[in-house]
């Protein structure tokens, strides 16, 4: 839990920790995209 503590006691860990969790956000929505306009892409063939 030493890790969390220091993670998130200075500002450059916050945003870090921000960072990665809006790059985890992005791809998770682009896998979503992705899939479903391929999924279409296929049914119009």
């Amino acid at each position: 839990m030493e890790l969390w503590s220091e993670l998130f006691s200075d500002w450059v860990g916050i945003l870090s920790f921000g960072t990665i969790a809006v790059v985890i956000v992005i791809a998770a929505y682009f896998y979503v995209f992705f899939s479903k306009k391929m999924d279409e892409d296929q049914g119009q063939q």
